[in-house]
């Protein structure tokens, strides 16, 4: 396994950070090294595929809103713009790409979801483009759809896109090959979480056994058992335990053994769980203290490290993860030098 790797961090620009910022940094001893910055506006996520094709959204208030296709040079060690698409729903805060069939999506938070085919690595007009409907019990926070995960199921046969202005996690069949609709609206199935849960983001383990969100508003993490398209929930368990309702992110150790969840605006942090293999059960093991709102987390390869994007902390933290029990500890060897950052994601 390579030791050194690239790290891309996207960053809102409202403030003194210009976009992508490209580190190279060396899993086995946590160091970083700055390489150079890629203008782009308020990066809220990134999708890295095979490493070479990197797709971003950013996340404007403003119409029209864009999805990015960049081409990333390892030899030059540069990000080059190929093109952009308007994405037609506004606040795009997800994207994911299917390599194997050359399809891009957006989760918006406005409340749907953009589809592209891509044609040399470059997007191609939005193919389908999917609004949603509804509201949930959280009058406030709840009162329209909000987008915002799109997650390929990992026989690669299924879409979940979570929803979490609805308590929802809507399911749809991939058309194959070239033909649209990529994704078909007639066989969608939901799925129900509990009220004023707020589903945020998902993963699956890497036995492909279960499956795991968390939600923002109730601070919870739900795991699912997983076959054949089909989500049966067994367990709901606390990440934020003092109702900071901003829970953000989540990640599993790439050998399966623990679930990280971030929480955000009070108690900061990151809640370090167990995984029982034999049946997915989560066993809360610690709290980590962060620096404010950890809104993106990331494992290296080797399991190694995790590092959390603290966006208003102006900090992206690095922790040793220890590999008995999963807890975290501080190297001491931060990136301390780009405001806002939101999203982290690694090139091997």
């Amino acid at each position: 396994m390579n030791s050194i790797l690239y790290l891309l961090i996207g960053a809102y620009t409202y403030g003194a950070s210009e976009g992508i910022y490209l580190y190279k940094f060396d899993q086995n001893t946590g160091n970083t090294e700055y390489v150079n910055v890629t203008q782009v506006d308020n990066v809220a996520y990134l999708e890295v595929g095979d490493g070479k094709h990197i797709y971003a959204v950013s996340e404007n208030r403003r119409y029209p809103t864009y999805a990015d296709a960049f081409y990333f040079d390892k030899e030059q060690e540069k990000l080059t713009l190929l093109n952009s698409q308007e994405t037609f729903i506004g606040t795009p805060v997800y994207i994911a790409e299917d390599m194997a069939r050359k399809v891009v999506l957006t989760a918006n938070y406005a409340g749907g979801i953009t589809v592209y085919r891509t044609d040399a690595d470059t997007l191609l007009p939005a193919a389908q483009v999917l609004n949603f409907e509804g509201s949930g019990a959280d009058t406030i926070r709840q009162k329209t759809p909000h987008l915002h995960c799109i997650q390929f199921s990992p026989e690669g046969k299924y879409v979940f896109a979570l929803d979490l202005g609805t308590d929802l996690i809507y399911r749809f069949d991939i058309q194959d090959g070239n033909t649209d609709p990529y994704l078909k609206k007639e066989t969608v199935k939901t799925f129900k979480v509990a009220d004023k849960s707020g589903p945020r983001h998902m993963i699956f383990h890497p036995n492909n056994k279960y499956a795991y969100i968390i939600n923002e508003l109730s601070g919870s993490v739900i795991g699912f058992n997983y076959k054949n398209g089909e989500l049966e929930e067994f367990q709901t368990i606390q990440a934020d335990t003092i109702g900071g309702r901003s829970s953000a992110d989540i990640a599993i150790t790439p050998n399966g053994k623990f679930l990280y969840a971030s929480n955000r605006n009070r108690g900061d942090g990151i809640a370090v769980f167990s995984i029982n293999e034999s049946n997915g059960h989560l066993t809360k093991s610690g709290y980590q203290p962060t620096a404010r709102v950890p809104r993106s987390i990331q494992i290296t390869p080797n399991g190694k490290y995790i590092l959390a994007a603290c966006t208003n902390g102006n900090a992206i933290e690095v922790y040793e993860i220890n590999q008995t029990t999963g807890l975290l500890s501080k190297p001491g060897k931060d990136i301390t030098t780009i405001e806002t950052p939101v999203c982290l994601k690694f090139i091997e």
